[in-house]
């Protein structure tokens, strides 16, 4: 696959920051898309910055031209209504328009498959999201429904406690069951950036930890 440019959505979150710093490491040009991009720092000839909000169509529409892999590690705005479902709607519109296939997001580990078969820890976790933040986890739900539905090379990443460290340690992926409770930044965008060129996981929600 001949990566051009990537659109990043969550770039200046806890995690993104991580994705676009080994993203620029790598080489890649990027697309962020930014609220404040007056309080974004960070100087490189690679980036280009989008104005604008998940939940604004054409700030999307504007992300997505002239890339051609998008990559979300979008997290729920404190105060606003659950984001992701609406932020599914929108990409996959987007994507679909500029006819751009590949799709790598992050979310968590209440979402459910058919092929899960979490272990008890998973399964009260899973429980507990819903009973504490019912409407942000069954959003979550309904994104990984949307992305079932579209034409997209999807790749919906299934992650555990972030901890925001620049440390690397062993990571494991999975289908069915999430058997670490944590991930480093670190090791999540080693991850994130390896599923640019690898089909493995294309329409498939894979658990990633450290071990």
């Amino acid at each position: 696959m001949k990566t051009n440019k990537i659109a990043v959505i969550g770039g200046t979150g806890k995690s993104g920051k991580y994705l676009v710093q080994k993203l620029l490491n790598k080489g890649y040009s990027l697309k962020l898309l930014i609220r404040n991009p007056e309080n974004f720092s960070l100087q490189n000839p690679l980036i280009e910055i989008v104005k604008g909000d998940v939940r604004d169509e054409a700030a999307v529409y504007s992300l997505i031209e002239g890339c051609n892999i998008v990559i979300s590690t979008l997290g729920q705005p404190k105060g606003e209504k659950t984001i992701f479902s609406d932020a599914a709607k929108n990409v996959i519109k987007a994507m679909h328009q500029y006819r751009i296939k590949r799709y790598i997001v992050t979310t968590g580990l209440s979402v459910n498959t058919k092929d899960d078969c979490k272990n008890d820890h998973v399964k009260m976790a899973t429980e507990w999201m819903y009973q504490n933040y019912p409407e942000t986890t069954s959003d979550k739900q309904k994104e990984y429904q949307l992305l079932s539905e579209s034409s997209l090379n999807w790749t919906l990443v299934r992650l555990p406690l972030i901890n925001l460290t620049g440390k690397s340690f062993t990571t494991e992926s999975n289908l069915m069951d999430c058997k670490g409770e944590n991930i480093s930044a670190a090791d999540l965008a080693e991850f994130l950036v390896s599923q640019i060129e690898d089909s493995t996981y294309i329409g498939k929600s894979p658990f990633v930890y450290n071990i």
